[in-house]
């Protein structure tokens, strides 16, 4: 099992409102990244300010941080973070077998929606004063498929799929080292090997899926994800780099 990360702080709470506030409050106050991890969330969110529910035993956890650079660089901290939990959930289960990363924010397991990554961030004129980097994990439970929208990924966990039963704080550990191992090569390579590592684990690469935001849909077929991580479809009408969206299958 893994040590936990030198240079990274870490704060385990009983009860909080939200991981993600918590960041929000403390990130002023940090010299240095700090992982937060909670046992119960009062007011939880997912994407787009929908309300998340935490299971019992599931791990909901928040990264802030001060990254270096443009915020568009800092966005891309989600492909860290996906490929960090891949490594977590291969360490706890000694499995890398049905796992996948789902742009732009989801990691897959036999095909339903294990975990998911939300980023919130404040500004500082080009770049990020802070950056939250919020994961939710379905250890112990998952929500049924009524609390989903239609055509949706279902959601699983990991005791469920594969028998594993995995403490909240052992796989904390575990995600904090491999998110900073893939930090270190982010900071020192850039993004390029980022990109290659997670499009090898990519869900349903070369196939037709459908991208949807507030306003259009695209369908098309998954061809890669470019070099500023937008989801780039081939389409009816040519190829189309799309930069937030929800994919369906």
């Amino acid at each position: 099992m893994s040590d936990w990360p030198q240079g990274y702080g870490k704060r385990v709470l009983d009860e909080v409102d939200s991981t993600l506030n918590e960041a929000g409050r403390i990130a002023p106050t940090l010299s240095g990244p700090e992982w937060i991890m909670a046992r119960r969330q009062t007011a939880a969110r997912g994407r787009r300010g929908r309300a998340w529910v935490q299971a019992q035993g599931n791990l909901a956890a928040t990264l802030v941080m001060r990254p270096v650079g443009e915020a568009k660089q800092a966005a891309l901290r989600s492909f860290v973070a996906a490929l960090a939990l891949f490594d977590a959930c291969v360490a706890v289960t000694g499995r890398a077998e049905g796992l996948s990363l789902k742009w732009p924010n989801d990691v897959l397991l036999n095909g339903g929606k294990l975990a998911g990554i939300l980023l919130e961030s404040t500004g500082h004129g080009s770049g990020v004063a802070h950056l939250a980097i919020g994961v939710g994990v379905n250890l112990a439970d998952a929500p049924g498929a009524d609390a989903v929208e239609p055509g949706a990924v279902r959601p699983v966990s990991l005791l469920s799929e594969t028998g594993a039963r995995v403490e909240p704080e052992l796989f904390l550990t575990e995600l904090a080292a491999a998110f900073a191992r893939y930090e270190a090569q982010f900071l020192t390579y850039g993004f390029a090997p980022i990109r290659s590592a997670w499009l090898a684990r990519a869900a349903r690469l070369g196939e037709v899926i459908t991208a949807r935001t507030a306003t259009s849909e695209t369908v098309g077929t998954f061809e890669t994800v470019d070099a500023d991580g937008n989801l780039v479809l081939n389409t009816a009408q040519g190829r189309v780099s799309i930069p937030a969206a929800e994919v369906y299958f």
